[in-house]
C-alpha cells in the first residue's frame, strides 16, 4: 500500500480528466460512432482501472468477494429502478440476430462495466484507501464522512466525463449525476462493487434492448 494518502486522490483527478478526455476527442469532436467510441473509452479506462489496482496493491477478487451476497441484492433493487428508468423513454429499433447478440454485450455488458468501474467503483476505492491512511475509516463518524467524500469523488468524475459529450452539456449532467450517486451509494451501503458494477451493466443491456438510438444511458447519440 502506497502511504501517500493523497496520490489516491491524484488518481481520481486523473480519472476525471481521462473520461473527458475521451468523451470529447471521440465523441465531441470525432464523433466516432458509439461502437467505435467504445474500442478507445472501454481501452483505456480498463487499462487505467488495472493501473490503479496494481499500484494500491488492492486485489479485484478480495473487493468482489467480500460481502458478495449483499452486493448482489444491491444490484438486483438497483437494477430494478434503473430498468423501470430506461423502459420509461422512448424506444427506438434495435438489431437483430448476431447484431443484437453483440451489441448486447458491447455496448450492454462491457460499456456498463466500463462505466461502473470509472464512475463508482474508482473513485469510492481511491477516496476510501486515502482516508483509510489517516485513520479516519476507523469510527462510524469518520466512515460516514468519507462515505460522503466518495460520493463527491464519484460525482466529480462522472460530472467530467459526461461533459464531454454534447449532449450532456445541460440538464442532462445533473441526471447522470442523480442515477450514477444511487449506484456509488449501493456500492457504499453493500461494501461490494458489484452493486454498481452489475446494475450498471443491466441498465445498459435494457437501453440495448429498448431503444439504443435514444435512451440517454447509453451515449453517444449523434443529430446530424
Amino acid at each position: 500500500m502506497n502511504t501517500l494518502w493523497y496520490a489516491h486522490l491524484g488518481w481520481i483527478v486523473a480519472a476525471s480528466m481521462l473520461g473527458f478526455a475521451v468523451s470529447v476527442i471521440f465523441s465531441g469532436i470525432l464523433r466516432l460512432p458509439r461502437p467505435v467510441f467504445l474500442l478507445p473509452y472501454i481501452g483505456f479506462m480498463g487499462l487505467f482501472f488495472y493501473a490503479y489496482t496494481r499500484w494500491s496493491g488492492l486485489s479485484i477478487g478480495e473487493m468482489l468477494r467480500h460481502n458478495w451476497v449483499g452486493g448482489l441484492i444491491g444490484a438486483i433493487i438497483l437494477g430494478i429502478l434503473t430498468i423501470k428508468n430506461v423502459l420509461s423513454q422512448p424506444g427506438s429499433p434495435r438489431s437483430k440476430g448476431f447484431n443484437l447478440a453483440f451489441d448486447l454485450i458491447w455496448s450492454g455488458f462491457l460499456y456498463g462495466l466500463t462505466d461502473a468501474l470509472l464512475l463508482s467503483v474508482l473513485p469510492v476505492l481511491a477516496t476510501w484507501q486515502a482516508f483509510t491512511l489517516l485513520n479516519w475509516t476507523e469510527n462510524w463518524p469518520g466512515r460516514i464522512l468519507v462515505a460522503l467524500l466518495a460520493v463527491l469523488a464519484s460525482m466529480l468524475v462522472t460530472s467530467a466525463y459526461h461533459f464531454g459529450y454534447p449532449e450532456f452539456r445541460g440538464k442532462r449532467l445533473i441526471t447522470a449525476n442523480v442515477g450514477n450517486t444511487a449506484m456509488t451509494l449501493g456500492y457504499l451501503v453493500t461494501s461490494n462493487p458489484l452493486a454498481a458494477m452489475l446494475c450498471h451493466a443491466a441498465m445498459h443491456i435494457a437501453a440495448v434492448l429498448h431503444g439504443p438510438a435514444r435512451v440517454v444511458q447509453l451515449p453517444p447519440h449523434y443529430t446530424s
